[in-house]
């Protein structure tokens, strides 16, 4: 016995020092309880609220049985801010940062500090959402008006969108919207020049493929035209830096019907002769030298210029001009492109994004410069480029025999070649084979006369050289040929003349931010569009070096440590959703369902069954998803839902059974678009599979699943995950995001291909037979940003991700119970709960009192709140969205907005208040119209600017009226222009 009693204490001892130790070695800070914000007590109030005692019993309530996760997610544990960030530094270090002089579309660039510290890592202009309620986003539709100007005067067209996801891609939609314009419908092929990047080529060969278009790749010199072709596409300057003159071939082009594209570099246009002055109907390009880092590939702005006969067939957004309430001039998205996917399966285009962050970067780095400083910056890359050229031709080597801008074509043989590209990665420094025996060196902003001299020690195989720099610049000759010289203005508004001071630059920017309400002023409850904390933490990383300052196709023994992040990502991702393979390349979530639907077609072709090209759809799908099936030759058809906003089980049997010969997929979004988990997802997804298609899984409600439940558990063969959304990449007020895709392991094969050595080695087959090919220009899409999502997973863990999805759907139950008495709730799971996200109807308050929702959504930019999801997926409603981030307070204080301009419907409705002059028809009150002039509106300036007792405490002014988008979209003014024209009037 006294044995006994010694063991029994000396285990305790163990145990008491066991537990010691964890205490010891546990951090002490948990990310989680940062990124959560609601704490234990608040999330007890909140259940009590509720009718539950537990997480865990609102769980089993509102997520199925069937597809509950029996196990704990495989995770690492969870990491402090400082361990993960320590970790991901080593991580990063195993990249070596060399000297690329690779080019193809990508350079080195300085990044002003002022635009990177007030900009880039500034949460005011990261965290916003898409400006869809305009007159609390006037900051940035300013900045993307600049940016919009910028591009139609650099290339002398005369309208130009809000961005593209990046020159691939838009050179792909200019294909496309090359096949709708063009009169000539006999015609099916499409031109590109084989001088064109190959990366662009790669991405134009995977849209064009599913659209049955025919690809001619040659050179355009000659080219005949024997084949009828309804577009083209050209490089200005070429991949290899040869300067072409395209006129003649535009004009025989023209004559045939046909519309000409020219990807042309924005900082050449400095000096060269724009697109628009030689006949190009579009022009695209990347903005990335404009300021923005190279980022291993993104993200980065593309650039997409037209002419204005075309500008209801543009894809993407525009911003332009209109006025407000009160007569002045105010900005917003026109409507013909704020939602091209409102067209469904008739969109010419899928995209809903942008990538603003960066154009609002580009455009910034324009107006920080100006006119002469963009051209000194030009000048400047030209005389180097000129001087090396010159230097290498006096040690005997080939140079173009065409005027170039930057980059100089070097013949120098096969052998010297391979010795030239070795002792250069002796210096760290990248060239470019470009074909046998030549190689390409682009110069780039950070380029020094030093670094020229240590090109020519390269080539000559010694330090000593038998000129000096002096000599050479004394035999050049600077000037282009008179065709090529630009001859016209550009950036001449005001704008880009009076803030090149850093003092003038800082207090531009910080208007412009003061002008919108992002996550730093409180929540953004859209619904679907998971606004949730963008920590600091994960947000550092972007900006190192160490990321920051790879080019896309640099060999990948320099870039290990990304290759490390990719694989922990997919790992993680992979285990997180079910799924055997991921892809981290497309860049966008829209590019994720095309990249996805496009993995399905291959599968069903490689088993022969080229027929199967019918995907089905929910009435209630977001409008992208029978855009992307259009884009990936699929037929839609679309599928009923019942009254409670399921999916009509009886109808998609009916309608999978009838098509089942030609079934290729159903699009679904889990938990269902109108934001309840659906009892019959597992017989939905059998039935599709019964009936020989594929389920494809839309993510962008990935954040109810998490840690809960996994798509390929239950049914999905590919899912795209909307990084940022639910993985915490901030939405950087309408771009960029990530949309990379998961697969189950029979559809492996046929992913994104990611071999860079197709790109920069010419000898390389790097194409996979069975790959779709290249979804976007970079191998792993916008890489650079793909270090937030690490983090976000590193520092939470199983436990950290699983409790963010449980307060999720607590704090969506939680809200939903508090407006349930004011506004009835449209849908609900059969337990009675709602997922992460609730649909509040608004509809009988228009029969009630006359009041429409986007009244409501403007009476809460006066309570300082920015607007749920307004009138989708169900017109006349708003989808609330509060994500696991916001407190209860926050909550608390947005139902209390709701809860009293509820009680103002109310005073219209039983005549209190004038149904035509009232807060809500007036709303949102800007300080202009509250303190200027007269009081003539029959509630008082109290009522109108400070409706709850924090917005006296912390007041968001709106800087301008409701505004008028009719007047705007009848009068199509997208440049700095109008908005002077406008004030003059």
């Amino acid at each position: 016995m006294p044995n006994l009693d010694i063991t029994a204490n000396q285990t305790q001892t163990n145990d008491n020092i066991t537990s010691n130790l964890d205490n010891i070695l546990s951090p002490t800070d948990r990310f989680s309880d940062r990124h959560i914000g609601p704490n234990s007590q608040e999330v007890d109030k909140m259940l009590k609220v509720l009718g539950f005692s537990t997480l865990d019993q609102l769980m089993d309530a509102a997520v199925p049985k069937a597809i509950r996760l029996s196990k704990p997610l495989n995770l690492p544990e969870a990491q402090s801010e400082y361990a993960a960030l320590a970790q991901l530094k080593s991580i990063a270090s195993k990249n070596q940062i060399f000297r690329s002089y690779i080019g193809m579309g990508y350079y080195d660039c300085i990044t002003p500090p002022v635009i990177q510290r007030n900009i880039l890592e500034n949460p005011g202009w990261y965290t916003a959402y898409t400006p869809y309620q305009a007159e609390i986003a006037q900051g940035r539709l300013e900045a993307l008006l600049n940016y919009q100007t910028m591009i139609v005067e650099l290339t002398g067209l005369e309208i130009a969108n809000a961005s593209l996801l990046d020159e691939g891609t838009a050179a792909a939609e200019a294909m496309s919207m090359s096949y709708g314009l063009c009169k000539n419908k006999k015609a099916n092929a499409f031109f590109v020049d084989s001088h064109c990047h190959p990366q662009t080529i790669e991405v134009i060969k995977t849209r064009a493929y599913p659209l049955d278009i025919e690809l001619i790749i040659a050179d355009h010199r000659f080219f005949d035209f024997d084949t009828e072709i309804f577009g083209a596409l050209l490089q200005y300057p070429a991949t290899d830096g040869s300067l072409y003159d395209y006129r003649t071939f535009i004009e025989t082009a023209h004559d045939q019907g046909a519309v000409v594209t020219v990807a042309a570099d924005p900082l050449s246009l400095a000096l060269l002769t724009p697109p628009g002055e030689f006949g190009a109907d579009i022009a695209v390009g990347s903005t990335q030298r404009f300021g923005v880092p190279l980022g291993y590939g993104g993200p980065h702005a593309a650039y997409f210029a037209t002419k204005e006969a075309y500008k209801r067939q543009i894809p993407g957004r525009i911003v332009g001009v209109s006025k407000d309430a009160q007569g002045n001039p105010a900005l917003r998205l026109a409507l013909q492109t704020r939602e091209q996917h409102i067209r469904r399966e008739k969109a010419t285009s899928n995209i809903c994004t942008a990538q603003v962050l960066l154009a609002v970067i580009a455009g910034m780095y324009g107006v920080y410069h100006g006119a002469k400083g963009i051209k000194n910056i030009a000048q400047r890359i030209h005389k180097l480029t000129v001087i090396l050229a010159k230097g290498l031709n006096k040690l005997s080597y080939t140079i173009n025999d065409e005027p170039f801008f930057d980059t100089v074509k070097v013949g120098v043989g096969d052998a010297s070649a391979k010795a030239v590209i070795k002792a250069a990665a002796e210096r760290k420094i990248n060239l470019r084979l470009y074909k046998e025996g030549v190689l390409c060196i682009s110069l780039d902003e950070t380029t020094t006369v030093h670094d020229v001299i240590e090109l020519w020690q390269i080539f000559a195989a010694k330090d000593e050289l038998p000129f000096t720099v002096k000599e050479i610049v004394q035999q050049v000759n600077f000037d282009f040929p008179i065709f090529f010289k630009r001859t016209s203005n550009y950036l001449t508004d005001p704008v880009f003349n009076q803030h090149h001071s850093e003092s003038e630059l800082l207090r531009y920017l910080h208007q412009l931010e003061n002008k919108d309400l992002a996550l730093n002023t409180s929540m953004i409850p859209l619904g679907s569009c998971t606004m949730k904390l963008n920590a600091a933490a994960e947000m550092m990383p972007v900006t190192w070096p160490e990321f920051g300052k790879l080019h896309p196709f640099a060999p990948l023994s320099q870039t290990e440590g990304y290759q490390i992040l990719f694989q922990q990502l997919e790992e993680w991702l992979g285990e997180i959703t079910g799924f055997d393979g991921i892809s981290l390349q497309p860049n966008a979530g829209s590019q994720g369902e095309y990249a996805g639907l496009q993995v399905i077609r291959q599968y069903h072709e490689s088993r022969g069954e080229t027929n199967r090209n019918i995907c089905l759809i929910p009435e209630s799908a977001h409008g992208t998803n029978p855009a992307s099936a259009v884009m990936s030759g699929m037929k839609v058809v679309a599928v009923k839902c019942d009254k409670d906003g399921n999916i009509d089980i009886a109808d998609l049997e009916k309608k999978a059974e009838k098509h089942a010969e030609n079934l290729g997929a159903l699009m679904v979004t889990y938990p269902s678009t109108h934001g309840v988990f659906e009892e019959g997802i597992i017989d939905i997804c059998n039935i599709i599979h019964r009936h020989g298609g594929q389920v494809y899984m839309d993510g962008a409600n990935m954040n109810a699943q998490v840690g809960l439940c996994r798509p390929a558990d239950f049914g999905a063969d590919v899912c795209h995950l909307n990084l940022h959304k639910t993985f915490c990449i901030p939405h950087g007020g309408g771009g960029p995001g990530m949309g990379p895709i998961g697969v189950k392991e029979h559809l492996i094969p046929f992913l994104p291909t990611t071999n860079i050595e197709k790109y920069t080695n010419p000898d390389s087959n790097g194409n996979v037979e069975t790959s779709i090919g290249a979804i976007s220009a970079a191998p792993w899409g916008s890489s650079s940003i793909l270090a937030i999502s690490w983090m976000y997973i590193a520092m939470m863990g199983e436990k950290g991700l699983t409790d963010a999805t449980k307060v999720a759907i607590l704090n969506a139950n939680y809200m939903a119970s508090r407006l349930a008495d004011y506004y009835p709730i449209l849908f609900k799971g059969a337990s009675g709960c709602v997922a992460h996200e609730c649909i509040i109807d608004l509809r009988p308050l228009k029969k009630q009192a006359g009041v429409e929702v986007d009244d409501i959504a403007k009476r809460l930019m006066d309570f300082g709140f920015h607007a749920p999801t307004v009138s989708w997926p169900v017109i006349g409603t708003m989808m609330v969205e509060p994500t696991e981030s916001e407190d209860l307070d926050e909550l608390d204080r947005f139902c209390d907005a709701m809860i009293t301009i509820y009680h103002e419907v109310d005073a219209i409705a039983n005549g209190t208040i004038d149904p035509n002059n009232n807060p809500l028809k007036n709303a949102p009150h800007t300080a202009q119209a509250v303190i200027c002039g007269d009081w003539e509106r029959p509630y008082s300036r109290e009522k109108a600017a400070y409706p709850a007792p924090w917005t006296k405490e912390y007041k968001f002014w709106p800087v301008v009226g409701r505004i008028d988008n009719a007047y705007g979209d009848r009068n199509l003014v997208c440049s700095c222009e109008g908005m002077d024209a406008y004030k003059e009037d």
